[in-house]
């Protein structure tokens, strides 16, 4: 095994034991020796994602994108960072160019909907996963987001079938355990909510924003102290920087929290 495969190897390893900085100095010094190393560069890339980085990693995979414009994977990462960073008409542009190459990438239309969901735009982002249903009608990515659509659109019901199909797919998947904690807590079914939400974590237990509802739902039934722990693990994990607003909100409920107990 050459120098090379033993530095890639090293960080690939990192990262799967989630020492993210650790595969980024492993990398960064691989790149001093071989500046052109496009296997080092993508790698450095999801490193620097992992980490929190995501300027950083912006400009390594716009680098290594130019020079690999046929790697979808990076071509996702890259337009998934852009809209990470609040930049929607980057992140359009590369899933646009995406779809230009392989119409089939129903991944690309879906994540074009969710562009127009966040800006609001309901029926262009409903259009975008019904189309991308019609070319994969098994894509649970696509069920869930038409479902959080409906739900947003005040169709409660199709919103839970299109979650509960999308679990049916996919029944490890925590987003689609999310989503349904999400809609039975809307409609006040705390029980089914929390063990949605519970779910949801079990299978990641980095999804933020799960740990948030957890919480909310345990203030809910007066577990106060748990809800303030549920409120803390969403606060460890949560460093986007579009979240910044809701953490210190979260940051004075904690607070407020304290002082009543």
């Amino acid at each position: 095994m050459s120098d090379e495969q033993i530095s890639l190897s090293r960080a690939e390893q990192a990262l799967e034991n989630g020492s993210a900085e650790e595969a980024i100095q492993i990398l960064q010094r691989l790149l001093q020796e071989q500046a052109d190393n496009t296997d080092a560069k993508a790698l450095l890339g999801e490193a620097l994602i992992e980490a929190g980085h995501l300027d950083e990693a912006t400009k390594i995979l716009e680098d290594v994108v130019s020079q690999l414009p046929d790697d979808f994977d990076l071509q996702f990462d890259l337009g998934d960072v852009y809209f990470e960073l609040d930049r929607p008409d980057d992140a359009c542009r590369v899933y646009e160019a995406i779809l230009s190459r392989d119409p089939d990438q129903t991944d690309a239309r879906v994540s074009l909907g969710l562009i127009h969901f966040h800006q609001e735009r309901l029926d262009e982002a409903e259009a975008c996963y019904r189309q991308a249903l019609k070319q994969d009608p098994e894509s649970a990515f696509a069920l869930l987001s038409l479902g959080d659509v409906c739900f947003a659109t005040e169709r409660g019901e199709e919103a839970c079938a299109c979650f509960e199909k999308a679990l049916e797919l996919e029944p490890e998947d925590p987003q689609g355990h999310f989503n349904l904690a999400e809609y039975h807590y809307d409609n006040g079914d705390l029980k089914a909510a929390e063990k949605y939400c519970r779910r949801a974590v079990t299978l990641d237990p980095d999804f933020s924003f799960a740990y948030l509802t957890l919480g909310n739902i345990c203030l809910d039934q007066e577990q106060v102290q748990e809800s303030i722990q549920c409120f803390k693990e969403f606060l460890k994990r949560e460093k986007s920087p579009a979240s910044q607003e809701i953490c210190a909100e979260v940051t004075a409920l904690i607070e407020g929290l304290k002082d009543e107990s």
